[in-house]
């Protein structure tokens, strides 16, 4: 053992002890090795955080309101194929696949209406240009909206009874980006240059939606434990109390525990179709 190595991380290799598929736990233990990543990330997320909470001020005050939803969309796919990590990449890709898998799961196993599937499964970097983030934000809220009122359930659905026609398992030999010797940041970095961009380049509604948006988890945690049966899905979600609205403080941990939660989340309903 090389006297460099992360006991901390090697530990993390063998723990499964959270329904995380394995594959994932690889890439994002991958991702933290990145030697760039310990010297580059507190700077970039230092000098961004000033810029982000600068743009976000700007954005506040009463003036004219502009997006630009596709050049953002195009300016992200092509720093992500040129400069992001394969790994992260793939890991972006990944939460596509799961948060539309969990969002189809509701759908389909929630009493009373049944609202349109989420679509959104690219494969690629280059797919995303068209199932662009704002896209995924919205079938988000969509989803929830037409959902509808929850009510609680006394006893869950068994296993057997439950419906799977919308869910998709992962095929990750098709989400494997080829490496290119540009591609150095990981993931952490890459999402902190991306803030500012965001919030540059949405309106202010639009980005308050959506650095919102992950407080929802909270909500999807406590409908899918009751219709599988498991009360502790609602300790898996960091991101919590979604009638609270936040500023852009913390976000970059705020997205990244999403992303666990939502893995976490397609684990665990991954499981349960296995065995069913």
């Amino acid at each position: 053992m090389s006297k460099s190595a992360s006991l901390f991380l090697e530990a993390l290799a063998c723990d499964n002890s959270l329904p995380i598929e394995q594959v994932a736990v690889d890439l994002w233990l991958k991702d933290l090795q990145n030697p760039r990543r310990w010297w580059l990330r507190p700077i970039l997320q230092f000098v961004f955080s000033i810029l982000l909470h600068i743009v976000w001020f700007l954005k506040c005050l009463p003036l004219p309101q502009f997006s630009a939803h596709k050049p953002l969309q195009k300016l992200i796919c092509w720093f992500c194929k040129h400069f992001v990590s394969p790994e992260a990449n793939t890991l972006i890709l990944r939460h596509y696949a799961t948060e539309s898998n969990v969002l189809n799961f509701l759908a389909d196993n929630t009493p009373g209406n049944k609202p349109v599937s989420v679509e959104l499964y690219p494969q690629t970097i280059d797919q995303m240009i068209a199932a662009s983030f704002v896209d995924h934000d919205q079938e988000l809220f969509r989803m929830m909206k037409e959902l509808g009122h929850w009510t609680e359930m006394t006893e869950p659905t068994p296993s057997s009874a439950l419906n799977w026609t919308n869910w998709k398992p992962l095929n990750l030999s098709n989400m494997e980006p080829e490496r290119k010797w540009t591609q150095v940041f990981d993931f952490e970095s890459a999402h902190a240059l991306f803030m500012c961009i965001f919030c540059l380049l949405l309106t202010r509604q639009e980005y308050r939606d959506a650095i919102n948006g992950f407080n929802l988890d909270q909500s999807i945690a406590i409908r899918i434990g009751q219709i599988i049966g498991d009360p502790s899905m609602t300790e898996m979600a960091y991101n919590q109390f979604p009638l609270y609205l936040q500023g852009p403080k913390n976000l970059g941990q705020r997205f990244l525990l999403h992303g666990f939660f939502t893995e976490f989340a397609y684990a665990r309903l991954e499981t349960i179709r296995l065995e069913a």
